[in-house]
């Protein structure tokens, strides 16, 4: 295995802090996500620490625009959202650290036209699937650490970023 991409996650507007869809969403993209990720990295640790040439891995994983911010409607996927963006930047720190050539793409789509969306609310700034798998490809082969899609998103996040906190609390999403 040369690259191991992740594309695994649940989420759900929970208003109301239903217990059992926090813990659910938890359990899939928090622990799910560090089991798999985690065994990737670990694969591609042991493999160089045999192998001469070092060869290099890659590790790819859509996380989401979601974790920029703590987005209230969806609480529990935003802040896993953020705990896998932050894993991924962990990861790619020790990586460096321990001398490993292991590559990181950390992919945050917005709104995409799935299933999973197919519902009877609106969702804003909604995402071609083929325009977004085209750019996750992209993204992969050209090494980005990072790569929001699509522009609109770039620019969102930005200025989600440079908002105060007294600010976005009062943000009504």
């Amino acid at each position: 295995m040369d690259l191991f991409f992740y594309a695994s996650g649940i989420g759900r507007q929970n208003r109301t802090l239903t217990e059992d869809i926090e813990l659910s969403t938890a359990e899939t993209n928090a622990k799910g996500f560090m089991r798999m990720i985690g065994a990737a990295y670990r694969y591609f640790a042991e493999r160089e620490a045999m192998a001469s040439p070092q060869p290099t891995g890659h590790i790819a994983a859509i996380t989401s625009i979601a974790g920029t911010k703590g987005l209230g409607p969806a609480p529990a996927y935003s802040a896993t959202k953020a705990l896998q963006a932050t894993y991924l930047q962990a990861l790619e720190q020790q990586s460096h650290q321990r001398g490993l050539h292991i590559r990181f793409t950390d992919i945050r789509p917005g709104f995409v036209a799935t299933d999973i969306l197919n519902s009877d609310f609106h969702y804003p700034m909604l995402l071609d699937k083929v325009d977004v798998a085209r750019e996750i490809v992209w993204a992969i082969e050209h090494r980005r650490h990072v790569r929001v899609i699509d522009w609109r998103y770039r620019l969102l996040t930005a200025a989600w970023r440079s908002l105060p906190r007294w600010l976005w609390r009062r943000m009504r999403l």
